[in-house]
């Protein structure tokens, strides 16, 4: 399909019942008839026109689990109506070039997919890093062209680096494999990506909630075979609006506030000779606190303590949405959200406590909210996003608060995506 054919659809509203389905609220849906028709003349600018696809892949919202992955425990999770978008052209040759909204155009060749320590912490150690992980999972790789854009915000926990490696991923499924790489191996190569092409040590849940999409309970107990169960629940029925508050806090220099949790978890199960706390008998760690004080540290015994009560926690709320209980889903946001506050403490850095945008935004939902609803740190914490379960009446009010104190539209309403990484045109 060309570019006049395309902006043919576009201008027919040819393509309102799919943007309908995967944007999920009628505001957004109406959006994207224009952000797509920028994004086809942006491309055609740079690259020319041609036979043209174009591909998404969203970002994600954990509900349950808040650093539970990496101990492979559990988690619940859901991809969001924010997404990253891809006008590609095939490319004969092996060269994948990249433009990305407002940056200038990465190019690696795909028969090159070598870690180059100099491209850490870079968008080309992502792209360089998918392609070996396809390789390594037996899967082709070849050259495209692709102009970028994405509404999931960077540094706002809704993890836009999990959805640019789905969407190179599913890209290069489409283009090189039929669209048969599984929603499983892009997230497990994704992954591998981010931790040793890119330098961020993180778990599966990111990229597993980006690439499966919807509403997912994941369990981590088999990372190379994690158990999915996709989950449906009408939460706007319940009369509740899911918000995100980005409370611009700085990410700059918390890659060891992050490290450190895994780390400290790990070390806690090494003292049984296990490399992760879902392989420790929970009754059999808290008989050992007295000698794990010695051996790692408070802190550490917190931290671990918090990773049982969190991977029950998440069995609780994926038992009460199947049973229609949504109260009880809200008691365990609200005790997910005290627990990371208390126990796993990674609201806000030691490292300076001037600056505690999190713990600001939380105590500020939950004076709003008098008593409804539920507030909880969102995603891997220290900075960012507070996430929050607003009764429908009370969302202009709320909204009108966090964006008072964190600037004009850092509070976003959500609604959960039906679907991953997928192939749009």
């Amino acid at each position: 399909m060309n570019g006049t054919e395309i902006r043919n659809r576009l201008e027919q509203d040819g393509l309102s019942s799919l943007f309908a389905k995967i944007y999920a609220d009628k505001e957004h849906s109406e959006k994207q008839k224009t952000r797509y028709s920028i994004a086809l003349e942006r491309f055609i600018s740079i690259y020319g026109d041609g036979d043209l696809q174009i591909y998404s892949a969203p970002g994600r919202t954990e509900l349950a689990g808040n650093h539970t992955d990496h101990q492979h425990g559990e988690v619940l999770a859901a991809s969001i109506n924010r997404d990253a978008i891809a006008i590609v052209k095939k490319d004969e040759e092996s060269f994948v070039r990249v433009v990305s909204d407002g940056f200038e155009e990465v190019c690696i060749d795909s028969r090159d997919s070598a870690k180059r320590a100099e491209e850490e912490g870079t968008t080309a150690a992502l792209i360089r890093g998918v392609l070996a992980g396809l390789k390594e999972h037996g899967k082709h790789v070849g050259g495209f062209y692709a102009y970028i854009t994405s509404d999931v915000l960077i540094g706002a926990g809704l993890s836009s680096s999990a959805a640019f490696e789905t969407l190179i991923g599913t890209i290069e499924s489409g283009l090189y494999n039929d669209g048969k790489v599984s929603a499983v191996e892009l997230a497990i190569i994704g992954q591998y990506a981010e931790n040793v092409y890119f330098g961020k040590p993180c778990g599966l849940m990111d990229q597993m909630a980006c690439s499966v999409g919807n509403l997912v309970h994941i369990d981590f107990a088999d990372p190379a075979d994690p158990q999915i169960e996709q989950l449906s629940f009408d939460f706007a029925a319940k009369g509740y609006c899911l918000c995100i508050t980005d409370t611009k806090g700085s990410h700059a220099d918390l890659t060891a506030d992050y490290a450190a949790v895994p780390a400290e978890m790990k070390q806690a199960a090494s003292w049984f000779g296990k490399d992760f706390l879902r392989e420790v008998d929970e009754d059999e760690f808290v008989a050992s606190i007295p000698a794990l004080r010695q051996h790692c540290g408070d802190r550490a015994v917190l931290r671990a303590l918090h990773f049982y009560d969190e991977n029950r926690r998440v069995q609780n709320d994926v038992a009460a949405l199947k049973r229609g209980d949504f109260e009880e889903f809200l008691k365990g946001v609200n005790a997910s959200g005290a627990s990371s506050f208390n126990y796993l403490q990674n609201v806000y850095t030691n490292h300076d406590v001037e600056h505690q945008n999190v713990s600001l935004a939380l105590c500020l939902a939950q004076r709003a909210l008098q008593g409804e609803g539920a507030v909880r740190v969102h995603g891997g914490g220290f900075a960012g996003t507070m996430q929050a379960w607003v009764p429908s009446e009370r969302l202009p009010a709320y909204r009108s608060i966090m964006d008072a104190v964190f600037g004009a539209g850092a509070c976003e309403v959500l609604a959960i995506r039906p679907c991953g990484g997928t192939r749009i045109l």
